[in-house]
């Protein structure tokens, strides 16, 4: 497939290395999300659940980012998933819809 607009386009192909599908995931993340996602839903109410409060998961994201990028504690980061994980389920946002694009932004390198 990486060669696919290169045939078409006529330019040379590029020697492809094999790809683990698998290895772009990481089973010790999820398990950590799923953890704090059922203890979450006896502190907060499960997930899709009706009459929880309308909690500020964008704001409580963008401070443990924020706390991450200060301390390195990875914990953060498990939490950020979730919140935009519960985001993402439960949005209310008022504008939500799905508008899949590639607007050109890419992580930089440090």
């Amino acid at each position: 497939m990486r060669n696919l607009w290169r045939w078409s386009a006529g330019v040379p192909e590029v020697e492809t290395e094999a790809f683990d599908h698998a290895a772009q995931w990481s089973p010790v993340f999820e398990q950590l999300m799923r953890n704090r996602l059922i203890v979450g839903a006896y502190r907060y109410g499960a997930i899709g659940a009706q009459f929880k409060p309308p909690y500020d998961r964008i704001d409580s994201c963008l401070r443990r980012l924020r706390q991450y990028h200060e301390t390195g504690n990875l914990e953060l980061l498990v939490d950020v998933a979730n919140l935009c994980l519960l985001e993402f389920v439960e949005c209310r946002h008022p504008r939500k819809h799905w508008h899949s694009t590639d607007d050109g932004e890419h992580v930089s390198t440090a």
